[in-house]
């Protein structure tokens, strides 16, 4: 269940997935940022950027804290060419490791809210982590291997009982779609962006500066994606260039890794697919499904539109915001 934040707009995200994107260890301390966080009164609204306002509050830490995910195999279920781990569900994931040799697998995640999660295994015979996004309760997993064509037949299911320790957890540790690790140059980027930040607030802000100031739409690549396609955030930083799902999953992995629970969500802007970005701020919840255009200026951040993406047909997509339909949240 997504909460929603009531509250005049402050501070918002929208990272637009454009053009028909279909595809597309630290400690324990698992908790958002305690540190304070600018109110109302100190965010700029006129200008379109909302740009926080200096602040006397201390510095907050920005040393990186990245969640590892374990595959211990504790609690396992399987066959002899797939591993299902559910040994740390109530850090909110679930990893799982293909060791057959079907070159199509699919994986589906029923959640208890009944949307379904479809991914694609990943052929490297290694786990991956997958969120249980909607927190405690009951989850089916099924796995499905192509027979021919875009036929596919179960090879395994499975239902697992969850109780999540931390709503937030899900959306602090890495998975397939935010991928990082303690090692990720994005991660060690984040820290060096913030280490001036003196709340959770600023440093969203200068992580959304950085990506629109030195990341270019790759229209090229938006033209040539397809099905299955994973960001790689230490790519998308190292040549400077990315679609919108790299956007996406830079500035999630970069929030993730400075303790700010951050949703890669993606869902609809009228039949548009798209995909974008909600964070959780202190004393605001998860700041999301807000969106202002007054004709002449935005008052939302939005990476994509912000470094370049074609403005007009952006404008025509987002319009006031009431036709976004979240799909679902990674």
């Amino acid at each position: 269940m997504v909460q929603k934040a009531i509250f005049r707009p402050v501070f918002i995200l929208w990272i637009a997935l454009c053009y028909g994107l279909l595809w597309g260890c630290g400690s324990n301390d698992t908790k958002p940022s305690d540190g304070p966080v600018h109110s109302e009164a100190s965010v700029s609204k006129d200008t379109g950027n909302d740009t926080a306002e200096p602040s006397d509050a201390p510095l907050r830490d920005s040393t990186p804290n990245v969640l590892v995910p374990a595959a211990d195999q504790t609690v396992s279920y399987g066959t002899d060419t797939l591993v299902v781990d559910a040994s740390h569900t109530d850090q909110g994931y679930v990893m799982v490791q293909y060791l057959g040799d079907n070159p199509k697998v699919k994986m589906q995640i029923e959640p208890p809210d009944g949307n379904t999660y479809t991914y694609l295994l990943s052929q490297d015979k290694e786990f991956e982590t997958f969120p249980l996004p909607s927190g405690s309760g009951s989850y089916s997993i099924t796995v499905l291997e192509n027979v021919s064509g875009d036929m596919y037949a179960i090879a395994f299911s499975q239902d697992i009982d969850v109780t999540v320790a931390d709503e937030f957890l899900p959306f602090l540790y890495p998975n397939q779609y935010v991928s990082f690790t303690p090692d990720s140059q994005i991660v060690k980027k984040g820290q060096e962006l913030v280490s001036d930040a003196h709340s959770d607030l600023e440093a969203v802000e200068k992580i959304y500066h950085f990506i629109t100031e030195n990341i270019t739409y790759d229209t090229e690549k938006a033209a040539s994606v397809v099905y299955g396609y994973l960001p790689d955030v230490d790519e998308t930083l190292s040549t400077g260039k990315g679609i919108c799902f790299d956007y996406a999953a830079s500035m999630a992995a970069m929030l993730r890794s400075q303790r700010i629970p951050t949703k890669l969500e993606i869902g609809y802007a009228g039949e548009a697919y798209h995909a974008w970005i909600s964070t959780y701020i202190k004393e605001a919840g998860w700041i999301d499904d807000i969106i202002q255009f007054d004709g002449s200026s935005w008052t939302l951040m939005d990476p994509t539109f912000a470094a370049g993406a074609n403005k007009t047909d952006l404008k025509a997509l987002i319009g006031d915001g009431e036709n976004y339909t979240v799909q679902n949240s990674y």
